[in-house]
């Protein structure tokens, strides 16, 4: 009996330093040098989202796509204080468009919330979870209260599975035509799986839009054909490192207007945003917004540890 009265102890005692982490761990989880917070907003932030909303307005750029863009980047960069700016800045009367004030609100926080999710694909998980955590907290209790809150839109089941993978296909063939088949041999030597998940995962149950149950568009918008592609060249500068993929969201885009899918969901400035003097401006408001997030040392993305002070011998 004492053998199983020992054993039971010893199990209670394990069971209890596995509870908890020990200090010297939870201390190298936080170490400065491994950045493991999200980022605060910078000083000047707000004047940067406002140069980027005054320059759009000059050359006739929407709302809506200078949104997108700004968003994007600022998830990227794992910032939800700036996300809260962005969305102070774009609640001023002078974006509101002659919407009611409580719509746009609204409307405003569910087109971030549509980036932030896409995000997903193209930053991983974690900083979406972040950001958007931080996002809703942050927002007025009145837009928090008719903020969606069922998953009506991407929810799988037998009726929608095949029209996710329609959506899917429909997405990435127009977004890489006449490249698409050459493309998805190429991944698959990469792992066979691996256009399989892209293309149902990413394209079909997050990038597409899936059609919406009854949702009012003036709060519910669907980020749409034209938005996704500038989301994606905004998130991909802004993490750096990934240059052949902006091409291909960049011709990507261009795509758009000349096979007509632009036309389903207009986008103010879209088709300007399109050619070479506007996809330079976009990358330049996205170079603005992570070189003041940044505060010059570029994107953090995956910019690795800072240096780590040697250990005392």
């Amino acid at each position: 009996m004492s053998g199983t009265s020992d054993s039971r102890t010893r199990s209670q005692s394990n069971a209890a330093a596995m509870s908890k982490l020990s200090e010297p761990l939870k201390a190298l989880i936080n170490a400065a040098h491994a950045k493991p917070n999200t980022l605060s907003a910078s000083k000047h932030i707000s004047s940067v989202y406002e140069r980027v909303a005054n320059e759009a307005g000059a050359k006739r750029v929407g709302f809506p796509a200078w949104l997108t863009a700004s968003a994007a980047a600022t998830f990227t960069m794992n910032s939800p204080d700036s996300l809260l700016e962005l969305y102070s800045l774009v609640n001023r009367e002078k974006f509101r468009q002659g919407r009611e004030t409580q719509k746009h609100g609204v409307y405003t926080a569910e087109l971030m919330r549509e980036i932030g999710l896409k995000c997903i694909g193209l930053n991983g998980v974690p900083r979406t979870i972040n950001c958007l955590g931080a996002f809703h907290s942050g927002l007025p209790t009145s837009i928090q209260s008719e903020l969606a809150k069922r998953p009506a839109r991407r929810s799988l089941s037998s009726n929608s599975i095949n029209q996710t993978l329609e959506r899917g296909n429909w997405m990435w063939d127009r977004i890489y035509h006449p490249f698409t088949d050459k493309l998805t041999a190429k991944l698959a030597q990469s792992h066979p799986d691996l256009p399989v998940f892209i293309i149902q995962g990413e394209y079909g149950a997050l990038f597409s839009d899936p059609a919406e149950p009854k949702f009012d568009p003036e709060l519910r918008p669907n980020v749409g054909r034209v938005l996704t592609s500038i989301f994606a060249v905004s998130v991909l500068r802004a993490q750096g490192g990934v240059g052949p993929q902006i091409v291909s969201h960049i011709f990507g885009l261009r795509k758009a207007f000349e096979d007509g899918t632009a036309e389903m969901e207009p986008i103010e400035g879209g088709q300007w945003l399109s050619t070479n003097e506007g996809s330079m401006w976009l990358i330049e408001q996205v170079d603005r917004i992570v070189a003041e997030l940044g505060q010059g040392q570029g994107s953090n993305f995956a910019s690795g540890h800072e240096k780590q002070p040697r250990a005392k011998l």
